[in-house]
């Protein structure tokens, strides 16, 4: 992930590193400096690499070149300090030029939320019917035609399989629900190129923008049923007022939706939270509570009658502990002990109250009704 990103006599000094220990250096997107994982405190590294300036002058205007084999021109020794903490993130950084302090600092968690990553130089790529093609369909996606023409056709698939009304209120849930991405998105800075309706399969919200840290992937990936749960009790209450069951049974479905969204398999909401959050341990004890807690989840599933639920459950969580060991190769900024705890304390309450919602309409004795919970016990 980009750690750093600094001005250095005029060019761009960038750290990249991971929580496995690496890190690389580029100025003006030249690797110069590269340390290899280290069983010594990891947390202070220096990284030193020399530039050569033509003239004094050069040296004065940015001018200077990565070292090569010259005979003339003045040679600067660069030298880069820092002091890294994972959790919570800080790093404090020191830029020396020629054993003379260039500049300080300091960045948090807000600062990666912020930055933008680094994107690859551009390459001359051949003309062909494939990349004419490619070119045409990404047009023809960024058009705003593509939506409407993906929102009639949602409408209707599901009128042909169930009815006209309830295929209105089923894309009404699925839009509330990519709302609330959208929202987290906007919260985070993040450009959006809107929500789109996906016949069979969904909704899908959009961004061209990537995110940095794990607390952003928990956010955005939360929202979504979080906003579905809102409805739900929303319906929960025009039923209350009004007795008309149309409320009630867009309540449960609406909940049954979410709650399959917040299993723990890619590339299902559910599957990016509990991701970040184990991913986001750097420890056995983290490892093992987190199966723990999966196990607990599927024991109780069970206990209630939740076949379907606890599979999936059983199968989204070790496909997560089977990639735990991958996480130090990512490129995102993990959750601190804080963020961990509160993302899981926020996935397990809007899990129960969904299950909640789905119980409570079942008792009421209506077969339509029931069907959400028969679904899950399945």
């Amino acid at each position: 992930m980009e750690l750093l990103k600094i001005d250095c006599l005029g060019k761009q000094l960038r750290l990249e590193g991971s929580m496995a220990g690496w890190q690389q250096l580029f100025w003006d997107r030249q690797l110069v400096s590269q340390l290899s994982a280290t069983a010594e405190d990891a947390s202070v590294r220096a990284h030193q690499f020399e530039l050569l300036a033509k003239s004094e002058a050069d040296a004065l205007t940015g001018m200077p070149l990565p070292d090569e084999s010259c005979d003339s021109g003045q040679l600067l020794n660069v030298k880069l300090e820092t002091e890294l903490q994972w959790q919570p993130f800080v790093l404090k950084y020191r830029l020396f030029v020629n054993n003379e302090l260039h500049s300080a600092g300091e960045r948090n968690t807000k600062d990666i939320e912020r930055q933008q990553p680094e994107l690859a130089p551009a390459k001359p790529t051949q003309q062909s019917w494939l990349g004419l093609a490619s070119l045409g369909f990404k047009l023809f996606k960024s058009a705003k035609v593509i939506k409407v023409v993906l929102a009639g056709a949602s409408v209707a698939a599901y009128s042909w399989l169930f009815s006209l009304q309830f295929a209105l209120a089923l894309l009404a849930c699925l839009v509330f629900h990519e709302y609330g991405h959208i929202r987290a998105m906007k919260y985070f800075g993040m450009k959006t190129k809107g929500i789109y309706l996906i016949p069979f399969l969904g909704g899908l919200a959009l961004s061209d923008e990537k995110i940095n840290t794990r607390w952003q992937d928990v956010v955005i990936s939360i929202m979504g049923p979080t906003f579905g749960l809102l409805l739900s009790i929303a319906c929960l209450l025009a039923y209350w007022l009004t007795g008309n069951i149309f409320f009630a049974g867009l309540a449960t479905f609406n909940a049954l939706l979410n709650l399959f969204n917040l299993l723990p398999v890619l590339p299902l909401d559910g599957g990016h939270i509990l991701k970040s959050i184990s991913f986001s341990m750097n420890s056995i004890a983290g490892l093992v509570g987190t199966v723990a807690g999966a196990l607990l989840g599927v024991y109780v599933s069970y206990s209630l009658g939740l076949a379907l639920f606890g599979f999936l459950l059983l199968v989204g969580s070790l496909e997560i502990v089977f990639e735990w060991r991958g996480r130090h190769q990512s490129h995102l900024l993990p959750l601190d002990r804080y963020g961990q705890l509160f993302s899981a304390i926020w996935y397990l309450l809007t899990v129960g109250s969904l299950i909640g919602i789905i119980w409570y309409f079942a008792s009421s004795g209506d077969d339509i009704l029931a069907l959400p919970l028969k679904i899950l016990q399945s």
